[in-house]
């Protein structure tokens, strides 16, 4: 219904702000749950930013009374300062548990593609667990598991252009024949929210119409920047290395070993249907000249 109020977990970030665009264009009211209330708001008076309150579930259930749906992309993407995985799971559990009690209906619950509680990977083992505790709770659900996705904000593809426009080489982990099924985010933005309106419960892949090896990645995001850097193939431990140079020059963390690992065991690509439309070559192309011309600082993103 027009008008019903919608909590969008991290509105001023990346895949929140996006979702949040959808709901506003439908005519729908939005709050947002952050961790940097204080933050700037591109939104104006239209969205509401209250804090998380993970340490106060009666409070974080009061923020949300009055809301039908919860769009939750709160997670972390490597353990820093006082958040690691566990803790993040702890917090998403508390989240969940507000949003009963504040008799939302529905929640639409941003995951991994490949997640599994089973899995060594602590990343992809706290994504799985979230989906049994959501596939637990009263409430209904939409799971959506995307692989890596591409956007004007993202990080790894502007990364990856970033370094190829500004260094001579480019280290690739391995053989670089691990795979990706990228998905821009405004089909992303636009999967949650229609699943949002769905009355059954679901868990899919959000993949886009392209699959790369790593390797036909970085040779294409070459070509697009029109980057004359050498690609080199190293050892995973070395490439992290090299990366955490890279890391100390930008004072951020490029690239984490849950990420390395995930790629070359292949987690991020889906044998489901895609569920976008937008091609990654094709957006590239359209962007050449602001893909990579920035660092995207994860550090900066979330905790400065």
């Amino acid at each position: 219904m027009p008008g019903e109020l919608n909590v969008v977990t991290g509105a001023f970030g990346y895949t929140g702000k996006y979702i949040t665009r959808h709901l506003l264009a439908r005519g729908k009211d939005v709050l947002t749950l952050t961790g940097r209330p204080g933050k700037p708001n591109p939104f104006g008076q239209r969205v509401t930013a209250v804090p998380y309150k993970f340490d106060r579930p009666g409070e974080l259930a009061k923020s949300m009374q009055g809301a039908t749906t919860l769009f939750n992309t709160y997670w972390v993407r490597f353990p820093y300062a006082q958040t690691n995985y566990d803790q993040a799971v702890k917090n998403t559990l508390a989240l969940i548990r507000a949003a009963e009690e504040a008799g939302l209906q529905r929640i639409v619950h941003i995951s991994i593609a490949n997640a599994s509680p089973a899995s060594p990977l602590p990343y992809f083992k706290g994504k799985g667990l979230l989906e049994e505790a959501i596939a637990r709770s009263s409430l209904s659900y939409a799971i959506l598991r995307p692989t890596v996705i591409f956007g004007p904000e993202d990080i790894l593809i502007n990364n990856i252009a970033w370094l190829l426009r500004r260094f001579p080489l480019f280290a690739v982990p391995g053989k670089g024949d691990y795979r990706l099924q990228p998905v821009f985010v405004e089909d992303m933005a636009d999967l949650a929210v229609r699943t949002a309106g769905e009355a059954e419960n679901i868990a899919i892949d959000a993949v886009g119409p392209e699959v790369f090896t790593f390797n036909e990645l970085v040779r294409l995001i070459r070509e697009v920047v029109r980057s004359r850097a050498g690609i080199v193939h190293l050892n995973p431990d070395l490439a992290l290395y090299m990366s955490s140079l890279v890391g100390l020059l930008v004072n951020d963390v490029v690239l984490t070993r849950d990420e390395v690992e995930g790629l070359m065991a292949n987690l991020l690509v889906s044998g489901a249907e895609p569920t976008g439309q937008t091609r990654l070559s094709s957006w590239l192309k359209s962007n050449k000249d602001s893909l990579g011309a920035t660092y995207a600082s994860e550090l900066s993103r979330h905790y400065r």
